[in-house]
């Protein structure tokens, strides 16, 4: 299980590898995008974007420090995350990326993220939750859900969604260790039947990449 780097873009750090079958590897030629084709791309839709949710503190609020919808008092974003969402919403609608289907966990946090970024008509699903274990191992379920959704490619849109680090660590074992709270990572065909990752972007650089 192999992957390719390539640094050099401000604004994401880019690494190419193929998605498929379960599997992830290394390409002859990487694709990797950045800057304005990076942008135009996203702009045309077809994309899978695969985000971890936002900025949130490990420890769960207590009544006084809790939302106030956040009846079962579970993890919450914390201000930078807040800001960050914001942010990024913005930015998407600013930049005129079409977001289609959003699938997100049922989580509080990551519901949170897909609010404040004001992203159209989320659908929770359980493969994208974290089983009440918060930041714990998953089984392979979840993961091979994840995998095989990132090669489900739309037309004229592009798919985001919200899930957690353990599940990012079991569908992409060789690069979910490096992702950051609120970074995406971007999914495009490999024209073998499954998915490429082209371009990572951390939350804070979507505002950036006007």
């Amino acid at each position: 299980m192999k992957t390719v780097l390539r640094f050099g873009f401000s604004h994401a750090v880019l690494l190419a590898a193929a998605v498929g079958a379960g599997s992830l590897s290394a390409q002859t030629a990487p694709q990797t995008l950045s800057g304005t084709s990076l942008l135009d791309a996203l702009r045309q839709g077809g994309y899978v974007l695969v985000m971890r949710h936002a900025t949130s503190p490990r420890q769960v609020p207590d009544k006084q420090t809790a939302n106030a919808d956040n009846v079962n008092l579970e993890r919450q974003l914390d201000e930078a995350g807040r800001a960050g969402a914001v942010a990024m919403g913005n930015a998407l609608r600013d930049l005129k990326i079409p977001i289609g289907s959003v699938w997100t966990s049922p989580t509080y946090r990551a519901l949170e993220t897909v609010r404040l970024a004001k992203l159209p008509s989320p659908s929770p699903v359980a493969e994208l939750g974290d089983g009440g274990a918060s930041m714990q191992p998953v089984a392979a379920a979840p993961g091979a859900w994840l995998q095989k959704r990132v090669t489900e490619f739309p037309k004229g849109s592009n798919a985001l969604l919200v899930t957690h680090m353990p599940n990012l660590t079991a569908a992409f074992p060789a690069l979910a260790t490096t992702v950051a709270d609120g970074e995406t990572l971007v999914f495009g065909p490999d024209r073998k039947g499954g998915a490429t990752l082209v371009a990572r972007i951390k939350i804070d650089d979507w505002p950036r990449m006007k």
